[in-house]
C-alpha cells in the first residue's frame, strides 16, 4: 500500500452468519482481513424486509464486544418507526457511530409497513431522532438501480438522500469504471461533495457472480463475461483472471481519486486480501 493511500478509507462488508460454524468462520475472516488490511470499519447487512434484523444485531454485538468498529445496515421498507427507533438506541448503547442506511429490498410477500418507504425518509428520521450521532452512509448506483425508471430519476433519489443528511455513499459493485466516473461528474455538477466510495466485488465464481449481478442490476462487461464463460470449469484460471480484473479496477479507481474502497467479502478473506496485495498506487 502506497503512502498516498493512507488517508483513504477502506472497509469490508459481512452478512450475518446463520450457524455457530458460520460465527466461528466470521471471526477468523475478520482476523485475517484485519491482519492484512486493517479496515476502518466492517458493515453488516440487513435482510429483505428486515428478515435478518435480530441476526444483524447479534453480529453487531459480537463484533462490537471484540472492539471492532461496526457499521450496521439499517433499512426501512419492512420496519416500523418504533422498531427503527429501538434499533437505533441499541446501536447507540453498543457505541456504534456509523450506519449504512438503505430502503431495503421489498419482501417477496410485497408487504411493507408504509411508514417509511424511501431511503431519504429513513435518513431524515434518523437525523430527527438521533441528531448527528451517526455518520450515515447511503447507497449509490453508478449503473442505476434496477427499479429506476430513468437515469435522471435515479440520480434524483440519490440527491434526496444527500439532502436528507447523508455523510457519504457506498456504490453498488461495478466493473465498468466509466460508470463510476460519470456518476462522480454528475455529483460535481450538482455541487455534491460527499465521499462516494466504490463497492468492490471479487470474482471467484461465475455462476454466483452472474446471479448476483442479474438481481442487482450490475453489468458484467461482455469481454469479462465471455472470458469467465471460458474459465467456468477451471476454478484456478477463473480466479486468477478475476483477481487481475478487480485489482486493476481498484488501482484505476484510486489513481482517479476515489476516497477509498468498500469490499464485499461474502464472509471470505482470501480473495479480498489477494486484491489488497495487488493494490500498488
Amino acid at each position: 500500500m502506497n503512502v498516498n493511500n493512507r488517508s483513504k478509507m477502506f472497509s469490508c462488508e459481512f452478512f450475518p452468519p446463520r450457524t455457530e460454524a458460520g460465527v466461528e468462520k466470521l471471526i477468523k475472516t475478520q482476523q485475517a482481513l484485519n491482519d492484512v488490511i486493517e479496515p476502518a470499519y466492517y458493515s453488516v447487512t440487513f435482510g429483505a424486509g428486515g428478515t435478518t434484523r435480530d441476526s444483524t444485531l447479534e453480529t453487531v454485538k459480537l463484533l462490537s464486544e471484540r472492539g471492532i468498529n461496526v457499521a450496521p445496515h439499517i433499512s426501512c421498507i419492512g420496519s416500523t418507526k418504533r422498531q427503527i427507533s429501538e434499533l437505533l438506541q441499541e446501536y447507540i448503547s453498543l457505541g456504534v457511530t456509523r450506519l449504512v442506511t438503505l430502503r431495503g429490498d421489498i419482501p417477496a410477500s410485497g408487504e411493507t409497513t408504509k411508514e417509511l418507504l424511501h431511503a431519504n425518509e429513513l435518513v431524515s428520521y434518523i437525523r430527527g431522532t438521533t441528531g448527528d450521532h451517526f455518520n450515515i452512509e447511503v447507497a449509490a448506483y453508478p449503473e442505476y438501480h434496477p427499479e429506476s425508471i430513468s437515469p435522471q430519476s435515479d440520480f434524483e433519489h440519490f440527491k434526496n438522500k444527500v439532502a436528507a443528511g447523508a455523510n457519504g455513499a457506498i456504490t453498488q459493485y461495478f466493473y465498468n469504471i466509466d460508470a463510476y466516473s460519470r456518476f462522480i461528474d454528475n455529483c460535481y455538477r450538482e455541487n455534491i461533495h460527499i465521499p462516494v466510495t466504490p463497492g468492490i466485488m471479487p470474482i471467484t465464481n461465475f455462476e454466483s457472480l452472474t446471479r448476483f449481478s442479474d438481481a442487482c442490476g450490475a453489468e458484467i462487461p461482455r469481454w469479462i463475461r465471455k472470458q469467465l464463460e471460458v474459465f467456468a470449469s477451471d476454478k484456478d484460471s477463473l480466479q486468477a483472471f478475476g483477481l487481475e480484473v478487480v485489482s486493476k479496477l481498484c488501482n484505476q479507481l484510486l489513481e482517479q481519486g476515489a476516497p477509498g474502497l468498500h469490499f464485499y467479502t461474502l464472509n471470505q478473506s482470501d480473495s479480498i486480501n489477494a486484491i489488497w496485495n495487488n493494490i500498488s498506487v
